[in-house]
């Protein structure tokens, strides 16, 4: 299924929101979202060529799920029906201009969806398998940066799927990015990087 809108939500696992010093986290019904368009995305096997002379580059790694489509208003508890598939991806993010723009009241795109910013595997067919029963590790240069368990998030997948209807009309291969764990950190050309899951496989990419 061709990729059709990147969305992302931040701010979804506790930890990582203490780790970036925020103060406190969104309200249940008002998580953070943006969006990446489909330039962001860098295929298993393609290099990340990082941004040069833009400050520090962190990876976060993320659940990825593909939607079927679905609509406007889907119920929460019909949200799962939506789900077509499961990867892993990176949101990769400019740090310091993220904090530049937070602290000027602005929009994050400009830290988060430049071009190559949403690495991502291939994407493993959903047969109803527990979305909030996924381990998954991020290894940089064989060195383990985060680890990451699918229940600890603040939105539910199917929690996400819904609140995004809402505003949006969810179509066929429309991508969500769930969240990151604590543990992100800094990528540098040469960075050979790797995400895991025992349920959904090994994703590997070199960084230029």
């Amino acid at each position: 299924m061709p990729a059709n809108r990147i969305f992302c939500i931040g701010k979804n696992y506790a930890e990582h929101v203490a780790e970036l010093a925020h103060l406190g986290h969104s309200p249940d019904g008002d998580c953070v979202v943006f969006m990446k368009p489909a330039s962001c995305l860098v295929e298993e096997g393609q290099p990340i060529v990082l941004p040069r002379d833009r400050g520090a580059v962190h990876h976060e790694a993320e659940l990825v799920i593909e939607l079927t489509g679905g609509g406007r208003d889907i119920p929460e508890d019909e949200a799962l029906d939506c789900v077509a598939g499961m990867t892993l991806g990176l949101d990769l993010t400019l740090r310091d201009l993220q904090t530049a723009l937070k602290r000027q009241g602005k929009p994050w795109e400009l830290a988060k969806a430049f071009d190559g910013s949403a690495p991502m595997g291939a994407v493993k067919p959903y047969l109803e398998q527990d979305l909030q029963d996924i381990r998954f590790t991020c290894h940089v240069n064989g060195q383990l940066r985060q680890q990451g368990h699918t229940r600890d998030m603040l939105f539910p997948v199917a929690r996400q799927i819904h609140i995004l209807s809402q505003t949006w009309a969810l179509e066929p291969g429309d991508l969500l990015y769930t969240g990151t764990p604590k543990g992100v950190g800094p990528l540098v050309p040469g960075d050979e990087i790797v995400l895991s899951s025992p349920l959904l496989g090994e994703f590997a990419w070199s960084c230029a």
